[in-house]
C-alpha cells in the first residue's frame, strides 16, 4: 500500500493524476479540491517566507549563527549583510514572482470548461515542475535592472490589487449573510425551531456589536479628549442603526423578504470588529501630565500587558492573518460564490435547512460522483465539466498575493516596517481598516437598495 501510495504521490508530482492523501486513514479527496489545496500550500509557503524576510530577529540570528554570513551574502551580490535579501523591497520581489506566477496560470486557464483539455492537465498536474517554475519566478525578481523604478511602480500595482481583493473579500462577507438566512428561513417551513434559532442567533449577533461598542468606548475614549475615537464610534454605530432600520423597511421587504435582521447584524459584528482593529492599530497619542511625564492616553492600560509577549502575539495574528485571506481565497472560487461575485444567480433552489449549511450539499458537492479509481483515493468529480472557474481561482490568488505583499509591509509604511512591530500603531493599516468598515456597509446598502432602483432585475439581498 506504501509503494502504492509513493507511486501515486510520485505521478502527482510529475504527471497528470491528482494529488491524494497518503495515510490510510485518511478519507478520500476530491481531485478538485486537491488542487486547490496544493496551490494553496504554495501560497502558504511564499507567505512564511515573507514573514521571515521581514523579520529582524531572523537576520540578527543569522548574522550571529551562520559561519561565513557575510561571504555568503557578498558571494550572492546580496549585500554586506544580506540587506537585499531583507526588509521591504525582498518582500515585494518575492510577491512580484508570485503574483506573476499566479497571473500566468490565470492566462493559462482562461475559459477552460473541460477538465479532460492539455490546459486543464497542467493546472490539475505537473506539481514539482510548478514548484520549481515559483521558485525561479520569487528568485528571478530579484535581478529585475533598476529595482528603485521598479519598486516605487509595483507599489502602486499592489495597492489597486490589495483593495480589490478587500472588495471580495466584503462581497464574499454579503453573500455569506444572505445564504445564512435563506437556509435557516427554509427550515421553518417545516419546524417552527428555526425561528427560535434564527432569533436567537440574530440576538447574540447584536449583542455583540452593541457590547463591543460599548467597551470600545469605555477603554479607547475619555472623558476629556479622544474627540477622533469618539467620532469614529459614533459614526460606525450610527451606520449600524441605519443597516438594521433599512433591512427591515416595508419597501425593502416587499421587495426581497429574505431580508432581514440576521443579515444586517452579521455585517454589524463585522463592523465592530473592524472599528475595533482599526482602533487597535491606531498609533498611540502621548501627552504631557501636570508633572511633565508623558502619559499614553485613549488606549487600553492592559494593552501593554497583552503585547508583553511578542512572538506569541505576532505568530498568532500571522496566522489568523493567513488562515483569513485562504478562506476568502478558496469560498470564493465555489461555484455559488464565483458566480454571485459575477453578478450571475440561477434560479432559486429548494433549500435544505442546516446547522452547518457551508459543509452540506452546494454546487462541487451535489454534482454526481463516479466511483472510478484513475488513482490512489483519488475522486475524479471533474468529469463532466469543471467545478469552480480555473481562471478566477488564479486571479483571486493574484490579488491575494497583493494583498499579502502590502499587509507584511505595513502598507505605506513600508521602509520602517518589519514582522515584529507588525500589530503596533500604524495609520496606513488604521485607515485601511477604518476605509474597509465603510466600504463593507456601503456594499450591503447598495444590495438593499438597488432592488428598488431595478425592479427588472434579480440581486442578491
Amino acid at each position: 500500500m506504501s509503494a502504492q501510495c509513493c507511486a501515486g504521490q510520485l505521478a502527482c508530482c510529475c504527471g497528470t493524476a491528482g494529488c491524494s492523501l497518503c495515510c490510510g486513514c485518511c478519507p478520500k479527496i476530491r481531485q478538485s479540491r486537491g488542487t486547490r489545496f496544493m496551490y494553496a500550500l504554495y501560497f502558504i509557503l511564499v507567505v512564511i517566507l515573507c514573514c521571515i524576510m521581514m523579520s529582524e530577529t531572523v537576520a540578527k540570528e543569522m548574522r550571529e549563527h551562520i559561519p561565513f554570513f557575510e561571504d555568503i551574502c557578498k558571494g550572492i551580490k546580496a549585500g554586506d549583510s544580506c540587506e537585499k535579501l531583507v526588509g521591504y523591497s525582498a518582500v515585494y520581489s518575492v510577491c512580484f514572482g508570485m503574483a506573476c506566477f499566479f497571473f500566468l496560470f490565470c492566462l493559462l486557464t482562461f475559459q477552460i470548461n473541460n477538465s479532460k483539455s492539455c490546459r486543464a492537465y497542467i493546472h490539475n498536474g505537473f506539481w514539482f515542475c510548478k514548484f520549481l517554475l515559483l521558485g525561479a519566478m520569487c528568485s528571478g525578481a530579484f535581478f529585475i535592472p533598476d529595482q528603485e523604478t521598479f519598486l516605487n511602480a509595483w507599489r502602486y500595482v499592489g495597492a489597486v490589487g490589495g483593495v480589490l481583493f478587500i472588495g471580495i473579500q466584503l462581497l464574499l462577507l454579503v453573500e455569506f449573510a444572505h445564504k445564512w438566512n435563506k437556509n435557516w428561513t427554509a427550515g421553518t417551513a417545516t419546524n417552527k425551531l428555526w425561528y427560535a434559532a434564527l432569533s436567537l442567533v440574530t440576538l447574540v449577533m447584536y449583542s455583540v456589536a452593541a457590547g463591543g461598542l460599548i467597551l470600545m468606548a469605555v477603554f479607547y475614549t475619555q472623558k476629556d479628549g479622544c474627540t477622533e475615537n469618539k467620532i469614529l464610534l459614533g459614526v460606525n454605530g450610527g451606520l449600524c442603526l441605519l443597516i438594521s432600520m433599512v433591512s427591515i423597511s416595508p419597501c425593502v421587504q416587499n421587495r426581497q423578504p429574505h431580508s432581514g435582521l440576521l443579515q444586517s447584524g452579521l455585517i454589524s459584528c463585522y463592523v465592530t470588529y473592524l472599528t475595533f482593529s482599526a482602533l487597535s492599530s491606531k498609533p498611540v497619542e502621548v501627552i504631557r501630565d501636570e508633572h511633565g511625564k508623558n502619559v499614553t492616553i485613549c488606549t487600553p492600560d492592559f494593552g501593554q500587558d497583552l503585547y508583553r509577549d511578542k512572538n506569541l502575539v505576532v505568530g498568532l495574528g500571522t496566522t489568523l492573518l493567513v488562515g483569513c485571506i485562504l478562506y476568502s481565497c478558496l469560498t470564493s472560487t465555489t461555484r455559488s460564490s464565483s458566480d454571485a461575485l459575477q453578478g450571475r444567480y440561477g434560479a432559486p433552489e429548494l433549500e435544505v435547512a442546516r446547522c452547518c449549511f457551508c459543509c452540506g450539499p452546494d454546487g462541487e458537492d451535489t454534482e454526481e460522483q463516479e466511483n472510478v479509481k484513475e488513482g490512489p483515493r483519488v475522486i475524479y468529480d471533474e468529469k463532466r465539466g469543471t467545478v469552480y472557474s480555473y481562471c478566477y481561482f488564479h486571479f483571486v490568488f493574484f490579488l491575494a498575493s497583493l494583498y499579502v505583499m502590502m499587509t507584511v509591509t505595513n502598507w505605506f509604511d513600508y521602509e520602517s516596517a518589519n514582522i515584529e512591530t507588525f500589530f503596533s500603531g500604524n495609520w496606513s493599516i488604521f485607515w485601511v481598516k477604518m476605509a474597509s468598515c465603510w466600504v463593507c456597509v456601503f456594499v450591503y446598502l447598495c444590495r438593499l437598495v438597488a432592488p428598488l432602483c431595478c425592479p427588472s432585475r434579480e440581486f442578491l439581498v
